[in-house]
């Protein structure tokens, strides 16, 4: 794994911590989803424009499928994300969603895109998983169902990272072109839904507007900042590197919001760091 894409996805990784702490103190559930996915379709116009300019990529039948397909998988995975933090701490879920996600993705990377990577990189990405995964403790009856849909999302990670890996690698598909049209379809498969109830998106803005703001301006970015790192390194480098987050994320849940269990987490974090290096070297 180059020392570029690693840059890009410990970057992501902060981006990703803070929006998804944003994320768990926010009201409205599909509503904020709807909300964030429209706030980033307006904040990213200008880098929309740039990127259409100076290097917009193949654009065709073909790169509006794979926009039209992940949107449709990432508009599932921020629903199912959001009712994840409905019952679930922030420590817990984040790290059940993160865990499962890579780990699916390496494996289906390995099977199906006939990636090899190095033994150590495996050290590295098993290192990563079983960090991860030691850092959920049992869950209190009341989280119950924070438990099912952080795995649930986690299989939708899987999903849409090993989709997208194949959009912005063999399709060439510029990163940012890319992510605008699959927060595009984010937004146009919602709407109906939200317009259900237009009362809440008033309601959903005077809340927690602060947050769809910084939902809007930090998830894309994120996931930019990831899409330019797959189309420079393999699935299971990136999948797996990406979960440093959950440290951020762990202390983020500590001390903003007070929940327990930091010290037991940080000791498992340590492991994922051990991991990136793994990673790296490999």
């Amino acid at each position: 794994m180059s020392s570029l894409a690693l840059t890009l996805v410990l970057i992501a990784a902060f981006a990703h911590a803070g929006w998804n702490l944003l994320a768990k103190t926010a009201e409205g559930g599909t509503t904020f989803v709807w909300l964030g996915a429209v706030a980033g379709c307006v904040l990213y116009v200008p880098a929309l424009a740039v990127a259409l300019v100076v290097a917009p990529g193949k654009l065709g039948a073909a790169a509006v499928g794979f926009m039209v397909v992940s949107g449709a998988l990432h508009s599932l995975y921020f629903v199912l994300l959001q009712r994840g933090y409905r019952d679930g701490d922030l420590s817990l879920v984040y790290p059940l969603a993160r865990g499962t996600g890579p780990l699916l993705a390496t494996i289906a990377a390995i099977v199906f895109f006939a990636e090899r990577p190095s033994p150590l990189a495996l050290v590295g990405a098993a290192l990563i998983v079983g960090a991860v995964l030691s850092l959920v403790t049992r869950p209190s009856q009341a989280q119950e169902a924070g438990v099912v849909f952080a795995l649930l999302t986690g299989v939708t990670i899987a999903a849409y990272t090993l989709w997208d890996k194949q959009a912005v690698g063999a399709q060439d598909v510029s990163p940012i072109v890319y992510f605008w049209g699959l927060g595009l379809t984010n937004t146009l498969l919602l709407t109906p839904w939200v317009l259900r109830r237009p009362e809440r998106i008033r309601e959903t803005w005077r809340s927690s507007g602060r947050q769809v703001l910084g939902v809007g301006l930090l998830s894309p970015l994120a996931y930019i900042l990831v899409l330019f790192a797959l189309a420079d390194a393999p699935v299971s480098y990136v999948a797996p590197a990406r979960e440093v987050s959950i440290l951020i994320a762990t202390v983020l849940g500590a001390t903003v919001l007070a929940e327990e269990g930091l010290g037991h987490r940080l000791v498992a974090a340590g492991g994922i760091v051990l991991g990136i290096a793994a990673l790296a070297l490999g």
